[in-house]
């Protein structure tokens, strides 16, 4: 292949094309017209040899061959941002970045919010993007689509090759109204298997401490479910469920909510928060910078549990 005909702008559209396997939406993404994306996926059909997307029923589908692309392209355009943005360094007070994060809801309020509360302070040109976690987070650490995950490293899956670092700990306790009428006294396994349970799922798949109660062997009276840790302490007020929540969320929570939180009728196992990043992003100065005020952060939350 003559590499003169494709030029960068080319390999833009391609990496577009691929990640959102659809015209529009990848014409939107870079914010051209869509007569001008299916031109450049036009022209990329010819130079490549290759339909790169094919129709599936009503939605298009990646060749095996396009397939093949997506890691190393991403790989590709990431290095050449990243060489063309190098500094000799990161100053917070002046550079602008945007910083795509993935994390949950329980992180973005326990940990995000005083992150953003640092960036107003300290890097007014800085932005931060959250998204929601998803299944494929460490494909998109991977292909840059993301910068950092934070996740408990007793959940995360496929991060062989990923840069980590331990944030904080956290335990759960069982949350429950306020005025809840078992409020008083320690919550025994009977009466904890009796009382009306609000169960977490995300993506289909059970909660760490649920799964580690069904190891235990205690059952849970499941009258409702959500998919949200934050969500959870707000649904108690007026009702008779209880639910097991973060410890840090139950007191970050506790007033606006009219929660109280109490201990677990067992001892049930820590969890860590951990960040991941590529390891190509370990030596750039404003990923550095990131990361330390992450650092920084979940040392004084571990100082205020102490």
């Amino acid at each position: 292949m003559d590499l003169r005909q494709i030029d960068l702008n080319l390999l833009v559209a391609l990496d577009a094309l691929l990640r959102e396997r659809h015209v529009t939406r990848a014409a939107q993404r870079l914010s051209v017209s869509q007569p001008a994306m299916s031109a450049s996926l036009a022209r990329l059909r010819r130079l490549l040899d290759d339909p790169l997307l094919v129709r599936s029923g009503r939605s298009l589908e990646l060749t095996s061959f396009a397939e093949s692309l997506q890691g190393p392209l991403r790989d590709i355009l990431t290095r050449i941002e990243q060489t063309l943005s190098a500094r000799p360094g990161f100053d917070p007070t002046r550079d602008a970045r945007t910083f795509v994060v993935a994390a949950t809801d329980y992180i973005t309020l326990v940990l995000l919010r005083q992150l953003m509360g640092r960036l107003t302070a300290l890097a007014p040109n800085v932005r931060l993007q959250v998204e929601p976690v998803l299944h494929q987070y460490a494909d998109q650490l991977r292909t840059g689509e993301i910068d950092l995950l934070v996740l408990p490293r007793e959940v995360v899956e496929n991060v062989d090759g990923l840069a980590s670092a331990d944030l904080f700990t956290d335990r759960f306790v069982c949350a429950m109204a306020a005025d809840h009428p078992d409020r008083e006294g320690d919550l025994t396994v009977a009466r904890f298997q009796e009382l009306p349970y609000l169960a977490y799922r995300a993506n289909g798949q059970r909660s760490t401490v649920d799964r580690e109660l069904d190891e235990l062997g205690i059952g849970r009276n499941v009258e409702m479910t959500t998919e949200s840790f934050l969500v959870a302490p707000m649904l108690l007020p007026g009702t008779r469920l209880i639910a097991m929540i973060h410890e840090r969320l139950g007191h970050a929570l506790g007033a606006l909510t009219r929660i109280r939180t109490v201990e677990p009728p067992v001892s049930l196992t820590p969890i860590t928060q951990q960040m991941f990043w590529h390891p190509r992003r370990t030596d750039e100065p404003a990923h550095q910078w990131l990361r330390e005020q992450l650092a920084d952060i979940a040392v004084a939350l571990e100082d205020q549990r102490e």
